[in-house]
């Protein structure tokens, strides 16, 4: 155990984790140099088409120390975008050191902070790492007195890198042999392994990745998953590299993979503990945080006949993403689907973007909302979750409803900071404290509504900054509010998929904008279209989408223009007809196109 080190790199997005994950890789020959490409472990198409990391990714080096002793070191990158916070989370707890990657040329972030944070509570050891040293703009005296500030470190403690060329590679393996703690645990003791991820094979069954505390886990042995009580052989047990390697046994503080021949995702649960059958730990790993979804949308297959098709992508897709959280709803216009949470925007679009790529699924989006807490007048202290716009209860028996805020931290330069004060004040927000980190840098900490963020704050923030603020938030509690249900109606007839549950204050424009797109994207039918926006019998915005109208009267030349008028009064008759018995179809595009509507 003396010679394992278990560490993770953590950072604000785009300050060159993966990158120095590559030279880190190069360096020790952990992949050849034929094979080597940039952002090695970043294994999907959508994160090298993008330049981010959605998934943590585990991988081991072996390393020779200038001791002549060879370490194996366990290596975590984690994405470092804040709707993925939540896999930066789960690799920090099977680490017991963290590398603290800061950009020379844009300084600390708000991400760099929340991350560290998280590092901190579970009283990781961090080295400070100044990447992009060798870039033109980098502000190396500057950054290295803010990580000063923030970490209480001495200058010399500071190591200077660069992913791009390699510089300080071998001064960072050094620290993390010198520096990071040896993994606390006792190899005779009963096995305790942590499961800190997993992955579905469709040869192979589910994958799991763990970290053993103590114990030992052999090939072939009986196992037990504490969460589940199921009981399972190891068929495989193995370290992590480029790809998995077997070994005959793991011992306490090693990382590594498991294969049981589970084919059902449901019988893994990410933060389970696995332990012995014949030797049984009497207590499963504790202090393993349970997400908390932030934005809830619907997921509708597009045919009917696909949801059980759905339902199984979706399973696989929770074993590999452990922040998607959902379950079967029912809807009026699109049929069966399912009610599924997300961590944010981001999330939602790379979940619908995984499920189109990887499993073959296109699904209809609904408009996404957060989770509120109702409370109706006979049940004053009976609290309801609202998760969809139609669980509101009736205005006549309500009482109160109350949504969800958030303590959102953002880092800008002081030119931005009216611009950013007065979105903030737009989404209903409060400023409740500025503190300037350095004379060019100022902290702004804002208590915001969680739906008003839920569209398109992060666009717009960086926008206004011009792509220089940083932006990080934590939910705090739940408010009264003034929040009202919007129902949009197509010919009278409501499209439950469309409501929203939004501020009174915000109404009125949000159904004219909503009316006016659906006008631009629904086709002409043979009858009008009315599209109302309404609250409760209140109609608060109406367009008109005019028939489609044959001209009856082409056939008519001369003659008395009664002939003409009896012609269209007989059209107008069946107009009304149809309006009464026709149905509008709303196509997909619409759909998503509405999601779009504060473009």
């Amino acid at each position: 155990m003396s010679e394992i080190r278990n560490f993770c790199v953590i950072a604000h997005i785009d300050h060159g984790k993966s990158t120095l994950s590559d030279r880190l890789l190069e360096y020790t020959k952990t992949v050849s140099e034929r094979d080597m490409q940039s952002q090695a472990l970043d294994d999907m198409d959508i994160e090298r088409e993008r330049g981010i990391t959605i998934k943590s990714h585990a991988i081991q080096l072996d390393y020779k120390h200038t001791d002549g002793k060879a370490y194996t070191l366990n290596l975590i990158d984690t994405p470092g975008h804040v709707d993925f916070s939540y896999d930066v989370s789960r690799s920090i707890a099977a680490c017991e050191g963290a590398l603290l990657l800061v950009d020379a040329s844009q300084g600390i972030q708000a991400q760099t902070i929340s991350n560290l944070y998280l590092a901190l509570e579970h009283d990781l050891e961090i080295i400070p790492i100044l990447n992009k040293v060798d870039m033109e703009s980098a502000m190396v005296e500057e950054v290295s007195d803010q990580i000063i500030d923030l970490l209480g470190v001495e200058l010399e403690s500071i190591i200077h890198a660069s992913g791009k060329t390699g510089l300080g590679v071998q001064n960072i393996l050094t620290a993390i042999v010198e520096r990071i703690p040896i993994p606390v645990g006792d190899p005779a003791l009963p096995l305790q392994a942590l499961i800190f991820d997993s992955l579905y094979n469709p040869f192979r069954g589910v994958v799991a990745y763990f970290k053993i505390i103590n114990g030992t886990m052999k090939s072939g042995e009986k196992v037990r998953f504490f969460n589940t009580g199921q009981e399972y052989t190891a068929d495989e047990v193995g370290v992590l590299k480029m790809t998995m390697h077997p070994k005959k046994e793991l011992k306490a503080g090693n990382v590594g993979y498991i294969i049981t021949g589970i084919k059902v995702s449901r019988e893994i649960k990410v933060g389970d503990t696995i332990t012995a059958v014949e030797n049984p730990a009497t207590e499963g790993i504790q202090g393993f945080e349970e997400v908390k979804p932030m934005v809830f949308a619907g997921l509708y297959p597009i045919e009917n006949e696909d949801f059980e098709d759905l339902r199984d992508s979706l399973e696989k897709l929770q074993l590999n993403d452990a922040a998607l959280v959902y379950e079967p709803e029912s809807s009026a216009a699109l049929g069966f689907g399912f009610r599924v949470g997300f961590l944010g925007m981001l999330h939602l679009e790379i979940v619908q973007e995984r499920l189109s790529r990887e499993y073959d699924q296109e699904v209809i989006t609904t408009v996404p909302n957060v989770s509120y807490q109702a409370y109706t007048n006979k049940h004053k202290d009976t609290m309801l979750t609202i998760n969809t716009p139609n669980e509101l209860p009736d205005p006549t028996t309500l009482n109160r409803v109350e949504e969800p805020y958030i303590r959102a931290q953002i880092i800008t330069m002081p030119d931005f900071i009216g611009g950013i004060m007065s979105l903030c004040m737009d989404k209903r927000g409060t400023l409740t404290k500025q503190v300037y980190l350095t004379t060019d840098r100022v902290e702004l900490t804002f208590q915001l509504p969680l739906a008003e963020i839920v569209f398109d704050f992060y666009d717009k923030l960086k926008s206004i900054s011009k792509g220089y603020a940083s932006f990080d938030y934590v939910t705090t509690d739940y408010r009264e509010s003034d929040l009202v249900k919007l129902e949009i109606k197509l010919n009278g007839e409501s499209v439950d998929a469309m409501s929203s549950l939004v501020h009174r204050t915000k109404a009125d424009s949000f159904g004219r904008k909503i009316c006016k797109r659906l006008k631009e994207l629904l086709p002409r039918q043979q009858f009008m279209i009315a599209i109302q926006a309404a609250i409760g019998q209140k109609v608060i915005a109406r367009e008109t989408i005019s028939a489609l109208r044959k001209d009856v009267t082409a056939k008519c030349y001369g003659g008395d223009i009664s002939r003409k008028r009896k012609l269209l009064e007989k059209q107008k008759k069946g107009k009304k007809k149809m309006r009464n018995i026709g149905s509008v179809q709303v196509p997909q595009k619409a759909f998503l196109e509405v999601l779009k509507i504060n473009d």
